[in-house]
């Protein structure tokens, strides 16, 4: 994530949310800039997130969103090019913080991420990067 971007002691990351412009070859362009990787979107920043396939979705790796469950409704979780089922736990932890998890593939879930974005509603995006 060149320019804008800002470091604290989780890392670089984008200070506000913005909405997704493009993807693919392994990374994502947004805010008139381009992040190669995962991309792990709140209400008020976007994150480098480590994860490079849904096998690797779990608590641990949507920690941020767990931190930050008081401002989100909605989780759109977009599983790169495959489809992914999230395990019923994880359904579970989320909306026992009253977060609704949307899972489907990458292309789509920025479709909806960014309407919902343009709504103004309360969502976070999980996006794995697709080559």
């Amino acid at each position: 994530m060149p320019n804008q971007k800002t470091s604290t002691s989780d890392g670089l990351h984008f200070p506000r949310s913005a909405p997704i412009d493009a993807y693919g070859k392994g990374g994502f362009a947004f805010a008139d800039m381009s992040h190669r990787g995962s991309l792990l979107c709140l209400p008020d920043s976007i994150w480098a997130w480590e994860v490079v396939g849904p096998g690797q979705i779990d608590r641990h790796s949507l920690k941020k969103v767990f931190e930050a469950a008081n401002s989100i409704d909605t989780l759109i979780v977009g599983s790169g090019t495959e489809v992914w089922v999230p395990p019923r736990g994880l359904r579970e932890e989320l909306r026992a913080v009253r977060i609704v998890l949307d899972a489907m593939q990458t292309g789509p879930a920025i479709r909806t991420y960014n309407i919902m974005l343009g709504e103004r509603r309360r969502v976070a995006a999980a996006l794995i990067a697709v080559p």
